[in-house]
């Protein structure tokens, strides 16, 4: 049986996307320290910011609540629920405000009904299951492949797990546009209520951008080790 982890194949497929993921991470993690003490100009903590968007851009209907953290942030399209995280409602920031404006954004494409947000909520279920189980299928479907000369219920059970492993790919990719768009929605709300100066919005810009790499890096960690698997796969059956 082939290692599935550890061996130079895997590493091939997958060091490039897991260099690009700690550099997502520590690049989020360096900016959100930068610009969360960087007070901004108008005093604003996130939920003042929040409170006015709310007003202005027709989202008031919008719940919000406070949860621990910081860049714990998200919306919830099923309950119209913004929550944000410590860090964000309380703090006067620069980071506070992206983040927020962030999140609105998502409940601005909730409201006019974004193509892509409505996607991602409806296969989110699918890619649950296969994040939780597809690896599982295949590992196993491995172990029975092996055992079995590489053919028959096991590598019929591996190619399932792969199947499932595919949904979860699907939704890392359907993620990117819709948490783009986000981002984009929200420079334009704090430049249009005027809440942001111009060497703000090149800090808001610069958070919100680091936040994109970090679902980048993401899709092609998915990507590369659902290539990983189906070559490992498509091989083992030719051999068969």
């Amino acid at each position: 049986m082939p290692f599935l982890f550890f061996n130079t194949q895997y590493l091939i497929f997958m060091l490039p996307a897991l260099l690009l993921a700690l550099f997502a991470q520590w690049k989020i993690s360096a900016t959100y320290r930068k610009y969360s003490d960087i007070r901004n100009a108008q005093g604003l903590t996130g939920a003042d910011v929040a409170r006015v968007l709310m007003r202005n851009e027709g989202l008031d209907y919008v719940g919000v609540e406070v949860i621990p953290g910081n860049l714990t942030d998200h919306y919830d399209p099923r309950t119209k629920t913004m929550r944000l995280s410590q860090g964000s409602s309380q703090a006067p920031s620069v980071a506070a405000m992206a983040v927020v404006a962030h999140e609105l954004g998502h409940a601005q494409q909730d409201k006019q009904g974004y193509f892509w947000l409505q996607l991602r909520s409806g296969i989110v279920g699918v890619a649950n299951v296969g994040s939780n189980f597809g690896i599982i299928l295949v590992f196993i479907g491995l172990m029975l492949g092996a055992s079995a000369g590489r053919g028959g219920f096991g590598w019929t059970l591996a190619w399932a797990g792969v199947l499932l492993m595919a949904g979860a790919v699907g939704f890392s990719l359907v993620t990117l546009p819709v948490e783009l768009n986000a981002s984009a929605r929200a420079r334009d709300m704090l430049a249009r209520n005027g809440l942001v100066t111009a060497q703000e919005a090149q800090g808001v810009r610069s958070m919100l951008n680091a936040a994109a790499l970090t679902y980048i890096a993401a899709a092609a960690q998915a990507v590369m080790q659902l290539l990983y698997f189906v070559t490992l796969l498509s091989g083992g059956s030719r051999r068969r």
